[in-house]
C-alpha cells in the first residue's frame, strides 16, 4: 500500500490523476492456526505446516475487502474463525499505522 500511496499522490499533486482515485488506506495479514495455537504473520514454514490459515485484508474503516480461509488439517469451528479474525483486525491496525507513519512527508 504504501509505495502506491507514494505514487499516486504525486500523480495527484502533478494534477495527472483526481484525489479520489485514492480512496481508502488498506492493509493485510495472514493468520492461523498451528498446533491448536492462533497465530498472526505466519511464515511461510508456519503456513505450509499450519491446520487452518487465513488472508485477510481490511480498510482503515475496519470493512472487509477479502477474507480467504481453509481447514487444511481438517474443519474448525466458528468460535476458532471469529479468534482468528479478531487476531486479523489487531494485527491489521498495527500495520495501518506503520503505514500511516512510512507516509508522513509524502
Amino acid at each position: 500500500y504504501v509505495a502506491l500511496a507514494i505514487a499516486l499522490r504525486r500523480l495527484i499533486k502533478g494534477g495527472l490523476l483526481p484525489a479520489s482515485v485514492l480512496r481508502t488506506q488498506v492493509a493485510a495479514i495472514s493468520v492461523g492456526v498451528l498446533q491448536g495455537e492462533p497465530l498472526l504473520d505466519l511464515t511461510y514454514e508456519e503456513d505450509y505446516q499450519a491446520q487452518v490459515d487465513f488472508n485477510v485484508v481490511m480498510t482503515a474503516e475496519g470493512e472487509y475487502v477479502e477474507v480467504q480461509g481453509t481447514g487444511e488439517g481438517g474443519p474448525f469451528s466458528r468460535q476458532m474463525m471469529d479468534r482468528l479474525l479478531d487476531l486479523a483486525q489487531k494485527g491489521i491496525e498495527e500495520l495501518l499505522v506503520a503505514q500511516k507513519e512510512a507516509l508522513k512527508g509524502y
